[in-house]
């Protein structure tokens, strides 16, 4: 795997690790693909603190899926930079039309743990191309996970990527978290993912440019570390992750974004 793929270790040891202290998210599906996969990783990392951020990120996903899904159970689910991520083991009532995309390299590394089905895919594809269209029909409804995804992409190839979803599909809802400017700059000198090799990043500051350059509309903010997550830590862990994580500094480097299209 090239150095971006190699960061989809970061969360999976995050859920893995949460998932076996039995808090935040319940994965053991991501604790038996550490065992047989864990990337060996290092400082920032492997931080327990980046483990409850992740997992906490993840929830949040969890549950808006859940509540996309149940709004309008005929959409296809997209989960685009999917990774080894378990969530549609975790979220999708049997039926629900599913794809999880990511590079080659990865797919054939998670078709070792997962199994296509009728309504289950596994598409491997570059999403700044748009060939992947022709792949996935586009006279339905969309619901379209992008976690972790966005500060990889160049500006010019995420709004590509937010305007060939726009164009491709009926009705769309889309969350995605991404990273500040500011943040972006900082991931040259201090990021976890640079224990992997990754260093040039992207960051967005302002939601509705997103918008206007993809036919998408903003559709408001979601919090990445809601206080029930927070109060399953220790009395000690919640007052420094809420320093860390959780506070105004953390939401001028980090934020998540939900946008449709009607």
């Amino acid at each position: 795997m090239n150095d971006i793929n190699k960061t989809l270790y970061i969360p999976l040891y995050g859920k893995a690790y949460v998932s076996q202290r039995g808090l935040i998210i319940q994965d053991k599906k991501a604790e038996y693909i550490w065992e047989k996969e864990g990337f060996s990783l290092k400082g920032k990392s492997k931080s327990k603190w980046l483990a409850y951020y992740m997992a906490m990120r993840a929830a949040v996903y969890d549950e808006w899926a859940q509540q996309e899904i149940k709004r309008d159970p005929t959409a296809v689910v997209l989960h685009i930079g999917c990774g080894m991520d378990s969530r549609i083991e975790r979220v999708a009532p049997d039926g629900t039309h599913w794809f999880d995309i990511d590079f080659p390299d990865v797919i054939e590394e998670r078709r070792r743990y997962y199994s296509e089905t009728e309504f289950y895919h596994m598409l491997p594809a570059d999403m700044r191309s748009p060939a992947w269209k022709s792949s996935i029909a586009g006279d339905k409804n969309a619901i379209i996970i992008l976690e972790g995804v966005s500060m990889y992409f160049k500006p010019e190839e995420l709004t590509g990527l937010l305007s060939d979803l726009s164009q491709h599909f009926c009705r769309i809802k889309l969350l995605m978290d991404c990273y500040t400017k500011r943040a972006a700059k900082a991931s040259l000198y201090k990021n976890p993912v640079n224990d992997v090799g990754v260093r040039l990043l992207y960051g967005y500051d302002d939601p509705r440019e997103l918008a206007n350059a993809s036919g998408l509309h903003f559709d408001g903010e979601r919090c990445m570390t809601p206080q029930a997550y927070i109060n399953k830590l220790t009395k000690s862990e919640k007052f420094i992750f809420q320093r860390l994580f959780a506070g105004k500094f953390a939401k001028s480097l980090y934020r998540m974004y939900e946008f449709k299209k009607e």
